[in-house]
């Protein structure tokens, strides 16, 4: 296995020493497939032996990928590519550290040469999961430039808005999306470069795949500061408008070491697959940043709707080590016929993004013998929480507190509260700020201070810690319902409604009530054999079994049945519009 790396000539060298630390591969036991930490020992000595200097200067192209490539020469890192994409139709793209370094300088000589864009400039990135997405990700690193992803089902207006808002000079691009920037362009008057990946040209367009025949992998990386902004997100939040959460070349390409070293354990004989949207902060995550810090191979799926067998199939027919996946996807996993299903390689499995129910993970464990490590994080974030090897997992637990962060439950004034008590999850960032949290909130600094609160970032989730340490999620703060003096949360009620074999899915709000105040409503999807059912009758059912899965006082007393629940265009449940639909009479 690697050894820490020995470079002393270059300072960026002594950087990529201090975010690589490897420990030996342990073997796997043939009949059990839960590995031990292969980077560290145990959670106390993750937390305690954790330590990373920030340099002034800070590039992860130049600090990370560059020093890959040169062990990559020398022979001293594992012949794993660095990207391996496919796209179920026959096609494959593989690439070392070296052709990533070479491909993605001639697209940096592209957005400085033919795009005319200059260190600070904006960039957004609407692609689906193709190649050309992970090149520009590193191009805008070695330009200085910053990305702002998207996801590709957009609209129209959400383009608009998001170039507008942004004043992005680039956009990338296909042919999907190009004609509705074509129709919104002239409304934008930063916007003087458009690059089109795709087989045909178009006019007005640059066309990435014939710049990139003819451009220079000759490319200097700029020098940028471990404080300037790298890239900005727009999250999807449940009212407003979406926000831009900037993030500093540290705060993601350092912060994210906690990621990949301790919760992905990920080493540079292993093979990641993320399935996260490319719009989102989640790929940066686990599609970037994570596994190429600990020089891991980036698997990628170009699957234009999901499919749960083409995921199955996918897991038992390439090297897959580590999987990370959305609880939803999951759900649908585990509800195949997996018996024929043989993840050879598959060792270790995470989630996040949203809550897993513990019956998803029993469920999984059961069918594959391995666990489901949650962690908790946000688009502002790294790492908050997590479950990591060699820790007991307690389902439904988000786990104990990464390396990177103090986390704490405090109170309305700041103070700390004791274990058992719910309050808000809140990161210690006074007198100290850690490096792994955003810059601010872009155009924005009242949005950006009401987010502090005393010494805390205030995540804007509750939650409590329990006497173990575990931290465990209840709901989004705006999310809790006050029933007859009761506090209940609608992840608990969601849980036990899942459960149930009629539901598919569910959204619990709170409703008026002329005696209670509010009342707990679930709204639910049903699955398609329950449909023709008598509906008081299965209301009743669900009702009860509710009343029997948790506190009795947490029951639906309402209960709809809809077609499909609202959601953000990230897949989150917009729950305060259906809670808006039930108070808007009072």
């Amino acid at each position: 296995m690697l050894a820490c790396v020995t470079m002393k000539m270059l300072h960026h060298a002594k950087c990529f020493q201090r975010l690589t630390i490897f420990g030996s591969v342990r073997a796997l036991h043939k009949n059990n497939r839960r590995a031990t930490p292969q980077n560290f020992s145990n959670y106390e000595s993750m937390k305690q032996d954790f330590k990373l200097e920030i340099p002034e200067y800070f590039n992860f192209a130049k600090d990370v990928l560059d020093q890959w490539t040169n062990m990559e020469k020398a022979g001293k890192k594992p012949s794993n590519p660095a990207f391996w994409w496919i796209n179920g139709k026959g096609e494959e793209v593989r690439w070392s550290f070296e052709e990533l370094g070479s491909l993605s300088r001639k697209f940096a000589n592209i957005l400085s040469e033919a795009c005319s864009l200059q260190r600070g400039d904006r960039v957004i990135l609407i692609l689906p999961r193709v190649p050309e997405w992970w090149l520009a990700n590193v191009a805008c690193l070695r330009t200085g430039t910053v990305l702002i992803p998207g996801t590709t089902q957009l609209t129209q207006k959400d383009i608009l808005y998001r170039l507008q808002s942004s004043k992005a000079n680039c956009i990338i691009t296909n042919d999907v999306l190009a004609p509705a920037v074509d129709a919104i362009a002239p409304k934008c008057e930063n916007l003087h470069s458009k690059l089109i990946v795709s087989e045909n040209s178009r006019e007005g367009w640059g066309n990435l795949k014939e710049m990139m025949k003819c451009a220079s992998d000759s490319h200097t990386c700029v020098k940028t500061k471990h404080n300037e902004i790298m890239a900005m997100f727009f999250t999807s939040g449940t009212s407003g408008y979406p926000k831009m959460t900037a993030h500093t070349h540290s705060s993601f390409g350092l912060g994210l070491s906690v990621n990949g070293r301790f919760w992905l354990d990920l080493t540079p004989s292993d093979v990641m697959w993320n399935t996260s949207d490319t719009g989102w902060a989640k790929s940066a995550w686990s599609s970037v940043f994570s596994p190429w810090i600990q020089g891991a191979c980036v698997f990628a799926h170009h699957l234009p709707r999901f499919e749960p067998t083409s995921v199955l199939q996918t897991l038992s027919k390439y090297p897959i080590t580590v999987f990370c996946s959305a609880a939803t996807v999951y759900r649908m996993l585990v509800q195949n016929d997996m018996a024929s299903c043989k993840f050879k390689s598959l060792k270790h499995c995470v989630t996040a993004g949203e809550p897993i129910t513990p019956d998803v993970t029993e469920k999984w464990r059961n069918k594959t013998g391995l666990d489901i490590y949650e962690g908790y994080g946000q688009t502002e974030t790294v790492l908050i929480c997590g479950n990591f090897k060699g820790m007991k997992i307690k389902p439904g637990s988000m786990g104990k507190p990464s390396p990177a962060f103090d986390v704490k439950i405090v109170d309305v004034n700041g103070n700390v509260l004791p274990p058992g008590q719910e309050g808000d999850i809140g990161i210690q960032v006074l007198p100290k700020r850690p490096f792994g949290l955003f810059a601010h909130y872009v155009d924005d600094p009242s949005k950006t201070a009401s987010t502090l609160r005393g010494n805390f970032y205030i995540t804007g989730d509750r939650g409590y810690m329990d006497e173990d340490g575990y931290f465990w999620f209840v709901a989004r703060s705006d999310d809790i319902i006050l029933s007859s003096g009761y506090r209940i949360g609608p992840f608990e009620v969601e849980n036990a409604l899942n459960e149930h074999p009629s539901v598919a899915e569910s959204a619990v709000v709170s409703s008026p009530d002329p005696i209670r105040g509010e009342v707990v409503k679930a709204f639910i999807v049903l699955n398609p054999d329950y449909k023709s059912h008598d509906q008081e009758q299965l209301i009743k059912e669900i009702q009860e079994h509710v009343k029997k899965s948790t506190a009795p006082y947490k029951y639906p007393r309402k209960v709809e049945f809809i077609q499909e629940l609202p959601k953000t265009i990230s897949g989150k449940t917009k729950r305060n519009e259906l809670r808006k639909k039930e108070w808007k009479t009072i």
